[in-house]
């Protein structure tokens, strides 16, 4: 059998053989090994992404959670403080009532006091008053046996006395 163009036919199928088995063993023995570890690779950072992602949102929640947190404890601090600030202003008033208290107390022992050194003044000028009296009536009859000057004194005395 005579083929044009020296073409053996039997030759060709040999190298298409040759060839299906070469790519099929580097199919095998390449590709798919490749393949499979790419898509193995591929898929390890898709659930790497996944996993990143997830515990962003959670992350997040977190935030939000701690940041509702620090707003409730930012209102409880403004409560207590504004309580403590009424506190303090309660016990300022009560200390400032308990002040004006122990004033009126310290003003009234005064005043009493004042009154009875204002008593004991004016018994005292009146004991001397009476001394100097009996003193100078003394005195006058001593030095004078004059009745008149006595009535005088006496008389003059008296409006002294009544005139306090």
């Amino acid at each position: 059998m005579s083929i044009p163009l020296n073409i053996d036919w039997q030759q060709i199928l040999l190298h298409l053989f040759n060839f299906a088995i070469l790519a099929g063993g580097l199919y095998l023995l390449l590709y798919k090994p490749v393949k499979d570890f790419m898509d193995k690779r591929t898929e390890h950072y898709r659930s790497i992404d996944e996993e990143a992602k997830a515990r962003l949102s959670e992350a997040e929640g977190l935030k939000a959670d701690y940041d509702r947190q620090l707003k409730t404890v930012d209102e409880e601090i403004a409560a207590r403080e504004e309580k403590a600030a009424k506190a303090a202003k309660q016990v300022k008033e009560e200390e400032l009532h308990k002040a004006k208290e122990q004033a009126g107390k310290i003003i009234s022992d005064a005043k009493k006091e004042a009154q009875r050194e204002y008593d004991n003044i004016i018994e005292s000028a009146q004991k001397e008053v009476s001394d100097m009296v009996i003193t100078a009536t003394e005195k006058l009859l001593l030095h004078s046996n004059a009745e008149q000057e006595f009535d005088q004194f006496l008389t003059t005395a008296e409006r002294s006395v009544q005139g306090e």
